[in-house]
């Protein structure tokens, strides 16, 4: 007998919008029970293949084959039918229904009477996760499980659909190392099990940790697939990125000036406690530690979007606490959300709008917006972040996650800023725009700004800050000097995960 049909296979599958080649005659193949990486630059093509796959866009040309069978995939339910299901970034469950509830969202069991039958939903959820090797309890409220089990319940309804395929777009960017230990765990399990796993992810060491296989898209096509075995790190950069990237991590010279942040025991009730810390200009100051340990939570206190409950707070000789985003831009402090589609964009307006949002002054005169004014600001800016996008016009939910990272950076580059907070810089970024970006934070702090960059990427902080501090549930647990960029990865998780007697 001859090897069985790819479970998968794209067969120069095409897709255009509106200014924008977004894929072009793509074609590989997936495996059965493989776990095969897709991988690329922000605005490869990666997330419009994937929902050609799921039926949530059609391709202009091409055919999808399933088993050896050309199949058309008309839209999301038809998808489901056919054993296709995917777990978005962005989680998509219901906090106040229970585990199981969730699980058989809108397939949920009745009797004759035409009532829930809650025991048939609880044996059948039950029966799911045991087939997992995961155990949470069925009746417990999603609103009350970590980021972690909440992905595992996504996966289990995504399997509760009898699923063959099942899609992973950015699976790990909340999780840490022994939560993303678990899910690989579970992904191989599947994989034994036949289910071919479609795994998109920035992070290359993931993909070298759990993957079979890796696809490269570049500029919307079809680079490479090869065993993840035929490839290394830097050849994996080189046909993502069109160049070998010289260094991951660009170097500059510590140049540390006058103190402009201090924050002296500042606390904000059930999130952080007692937290005190300087930082200078021309420093980078990262944080790190896990979810939920507060880091976040400060950078919001930080830029008065969260009220701190004690303390003090410094810019130069401006004290605060702040009470309100406002004041502290008047006192020279910017700030980079981390969830940028929730917190920091507006996604159905244009891309001018969203760069000019915080300094609408400068492009307006007696209190009226000139247009002409605004579209050259943003148009420099596009230039200087190299933003990828068809005019300042189009709407930022068409652009790559990259790209709309770059637009918020945009934002606060109007201006110069004391300080700049920067929560997760490089969540969902590629390789390339990651380079971009740390290029941009040294020249920020070449320029005497202090950079304080929220990070739960470890080899992120000591590849970019000159000190690293470590928070542990609600406290700063201990502060490293990285001028020689020579702190492990083990002495931050020390930090980060404090022996049972030292917790609180």
């Amino acid at each position: 007998m001859g090897d069985p049909a790819p479970r998968v296979h794209f067969e120069g599958i095409s897709k255009r919008y509106p200014g924008v080649q977004a894929l072009d005659c793509v074609t590989f193949s997936v495996a059965p029970g493989s776990i095969h990486a897709v991988v690329g630059e922000n605005g490869a093509g990666k997330s419009t293949l994937m929902k050609a796959l799921v039926g949530a866009t059609r391709a202009d040309e091409g055919t999808i084959h399933l088993d050896g069978l050309p199949t058309e995939i008309a839209n999301v339910r038809k998808a489901r039918q056919l054993g296709i299901a995917v777990v978005y970034q962005e989680l998509s469950l219901v906090d106040d229904l229970s585990v199981e509830e969730n699980v058989f969202l809108g397939r949920w069991p009745r009797r004759a009477s035409g009532m829930i039958d809650f025991d048939d939903l609880r044996a059948k959820s039950a029966s799911l996760f045991r087939s997992l090797g995961v155990a949470i309890p069925g009746r417990r409220m999603v609103g009350e499980l970590s980021v972690a089990q909440r992905q595992m319940v996504e996966i289990a309804r995504a399997l509760s659909l009898d699923a063959r395929v099942l899609v992973l777009d950015e699976p790990s960017a909340v999780l840490t190392p022994h939560e993303l230990a678990v899910l690989f765990e579970l992904l191989r399990r599947l994989a034994q099990r036949g289910v071919s796993v479609l795994y998109v992810s920035h992070r290359l060491d993931e993909i070298f940790a759990v993957c079979q296989t890796v696809t490269v898209l570049r500029d919307g096509r079809h680079v490479s697939t090869r065993a993840v075995g035929e490839v290394d790190r830097e050849s994996l950069i080189r046909d993502m990125v069109g160049r070998p990237l010289a260094e991951e991590f660009p170097r500059r010279a510590a140049n540390a000036g006058a103190l402009v942040l201090r924050v002296e025991g500042l606390c904000a009730h059930g999130r952080f406690e007692g937290v005190s810390f300087e930082v200078r200009a021309g420093e980078v100051f990262a944080i790190t530690g896990l979810v939920g340990s507060g880091r976040s939570s400060l950078g919001r206190a930080l830029f008065g979007a969260l009220p701190a409950t004690d303390g003090k707070v410094w810019i130069g000789d401006t004290a605060g606490p702040f009470h309100s985003p406002s004041e502290a831009k008047r006192a020279g402090v910017a700030h980079v959300p981390e969830d940028r589609k929730r917190q920091g964009l507006l996604l159905g307006r244009p891309l001018r709008e969203n760069v000019t949002l915080a300094h609408l002054t400068d492009v307006s005169a007696l209190g009226v917006l000139r247009p002409g004014a605004e579209r050259r600001a943003v148009r420099e800016k596009m230039e200087e972040l190299r933003i990828k996008a068809f005019s300042p016009d189009a709407a930022v939910a068409t652009l790559s996650g990259g790209n709309q990272q770059k637009v918020m950076m945009a934002r606060w580059l109007g201006r110069r800023y004391r300080v700049i907070i920067l929560d997760e810089p490089t969540r969902g970024v590629d390789v390339g725009a990651r380079v971009e970006i740390y290029t941009l934070i040294n020249r920020l702090v070449e320029a005497g700004a202090a950079v304080v960059m929220i990070t739960s990427e470890l080899p992120e902080a000591i590849g970019m800050a000159d000190r690293i501090a470590v928070f542990a549930e609600g406290r700063l647990n201990g502060i490293l000097d990285n001028q020689h960029r020579n702190v492990s990865q083990e002495a931050l998780l020390h930090l980060a995960v404090p022996e049972a007697g030292a917790r609180r």
